[in-house]
């Protein structure tokens, strides 16, 4: 793999470095389950390499099946209101790769990307390690973040939890937004499997915010929080979101309440989608557990923090209008617990009619998805340009079967293009069902 990468790569230029990482390394996102790695040997054996970055700077670790990239954008945006210099790395991007690994909301310089790299290859000479593109960017980022002397570093989980490559660091407190169905056949097909994998980022005396309460979760969470004598914390059980309504500007306005009453009042989070009032109780509760462990963060730093995160932090995606007359919104939710609280979402926005632009991966649960799709809209079956993507009138068939009615197109900006020629201006256009088909939606920057 080195000699064949080296003998192609003259002066080693960025965009050299970064076809290195898509097309030499074991790429997940695109390639899907063969480009998973169910071991942490590969990871340790970098964390060794690179002089274990990840203990020179102090850390949140958040997993979760849905919220944990919201979570992790907002708490990123809060800890740098309030002083701290803050590392973010989250997966996975959308546009850009840099967007993956931020200080402050700064992308990584180009430069510094191709330096590691190339310092890994050379390193990596005697030890030939065959690491995949996720291991080797997770430790790019740790690399980042000690090299920056950042104070703290939100760390997103890529995938599960007890055997993610970003399970080596020991934070100041793990954060486990939720559990629901996602990547059943790497974590387990049932509720209970899928915690124990979540769970493995629980550390010993480390606590842990849970967003919510499940029968059948938080039993799992309760047994392993009380082996390794982690503080454990409900995030539902502290706090209550009263969803108000949204400002002139775009905010949503929340009020959270605990049992003794309105804890804070008129919150305003930049970020939309009904979704968000879940959690931004988890967020709270987990700055709480950073307060205890001795971070300032005062009052005025959380609510100039949740009315800017996409100003501060570059988040992309998340209940995004990126159109008008008509109204176009995307969103990145990709598994049947979001697609569920997306198309509740819908059902409240007034429109004459709704045009769904919609694309999957080969390796999700389609039909589990498809039965939750509105049969009074308008499809646009579409292919993001990833090869793990379905099909686009593989889609279409099955869609069919579930009275989902359209027509079939071979890019998701040709299917947008439809939608739009087809859509009046008081109608509304929806974007989603994967990651990368709202990567192929969004408007380069």
């Amino acid at each position: 793999m080195y000699l064949q990468f080296v003998s192609k790569v003259p002066g080693m230029t960025y965009e050299a470095v970064i076809e290195y990482l898509y097309e030499h390394l074991p790429y997940y996102q695109r390639k899907g389950p063969v480009a998973y790695k169910a071991s942490l040997d590969n990871t340790l054996a970098l964390d060794k390499m690179f002089g274990h970055p990840h203990r020179k700077f102090r850390s949140v670790h958040i997993a979760g099946t849905n919220g944990k990239g919201s979570v992790s954008h907002m708490m990123a945006a809060i800890l740098g209101q309030a002083g701290y210099k803050t590392g973010l790395y989250t997966s996975p991007h959308l546009k850009d790769f840099r967007e993956r690994i931020r200080v402050n909301g700064e992308m990584i310089p180009k430069t510094f990307v191709t330096s590691f790299v190339e310092r890994f290859l050379d390193l990596n000479r005697e030890a030939q390690l065959e690491p995949s593109f996720f291991e080797l960017t997770v430790l790019m980022a740790f690399e980042y973040f000690a090299s920056e002397n950042v104070d703290v570093a939100v760390i997103e989980v890529g995938l599960g939890g007890r055997l993610d490559s970003t399970s080596i660091i020991l934070p100041v407190l793990s954060v486990i937004t939720n559990i629901s169905f996602d990547h059943v056949a790497l974590l387990g097909d049932t509720l209970g499997k899928i915690a124990l994998e979540k769970a493995g980022i629980i550390k010993r005396s480390i606590p842990v915010v849970i967003g919510e309460t499940h029968l059948q979760t938080s039993v799992i969470f309760e047994g392993i929080a009380r082996e390794k004598n982690a503080p454990i914390i409900f995030a539902d059980q502290q706090l209550k979101s009263e969803y108000s309504l949204i400002s002139m500007d775009q905010r949503q306005i929340f009020n959270l309440r605990n049992m003794e009453g309105i804890q804070f009042e008129n919150l305003r989070l930049d970020l939309l989608g009904k979704y968000q009032s879940k959690n931004i109780c988890t967020l709270i509760c987990a700055l709480q557990e950073l307060q205890k462990a001795g971070f300032q963060l005062p009052e005025e730093a959380i609510r100039s923090g949740l009315e800017n995160v996409i100003g501060l932090t570059g988040l992309l995606g998340r209940w995004q209008t990126i159109g008008a007359n008509p109204r176009i919104i995307c969103d990145t939710a990709h598994n049947e617990a979001g697609i569920r609280e997306v198309v509740a979402q819908l059902s409240q926005i007034p429109k004459k009619k709704l045009h769904i632009v919609i694309g999957m991966v080969n390796d999700k649960d389609i039909t589990g998805i498809l039965k939750f799709l509105p049969k009074e809209a308008v499809y646009y079956f579409t292919k993001a340009s990833v090869p793990r993507a379905l099909n686009e009138t593989q889609l279409m068939q099955m869609a069919t079967f579930f009275g989902l009615n359209g027509a079939a197109f071979e890019d998701v900006q040709t299917a947008l293009n439809e939608a739009k020629m087809y859509a009046d201006k008081d109608d509304l256009i929806f974007i989603g069902g994967s990651t990368f088909v709202v990567a192929d939606a969004m408007p380069d920057k």
